[in-house]
């Protein structure tokens, strides 16, 4: 037998009261004008480069490394991981603020 859907505190199930806060949302963005297609290539570029740059840098100092100091770990793939690793959380965090926002 399926449960009854608990209801939240304005007394409306919870899954009734997500698709209204969703539709809220929704209007609003169609009301906001600033989120225009350049505001997209706009955040697609900023997470992109948030990701990218990081990996490049990792890049260049575990080169760097293992031109200077060879031995059997290899720098640049450790750098290189950790660059990604950071560039993804960069990314993931400005995604986040922006969807704050909203």
């Amino acid at each position: 037998m399926a449960e009854k859907p608990k209801p939240n505190e304005d007394g409306q199930p919870q899954f009734e009261a997500q698709i209204g806060r969703k539709a809220e949302r929704k209007l609003r963005a169609r009301k906001q004008k600033h989120h225009t297609a350049w505001f997209g290539l706009g955040m697609f570029g900023l997470v992109g480069w948030s990701v990218a740059v990081p990996t490049l840098i990792g890049i260049t100092v575990g080169v760097w490394l293992d031109r200077r100091f060879p031995g059997q770990v290899s720098w640049t793939l450790t750098l290189l991981i950790i660059g990604v690793a950071l560039g993804c959380a960069n990314a993931w965090y400005w995604v986040r603020q922006e969807s704050r926002r909203d």
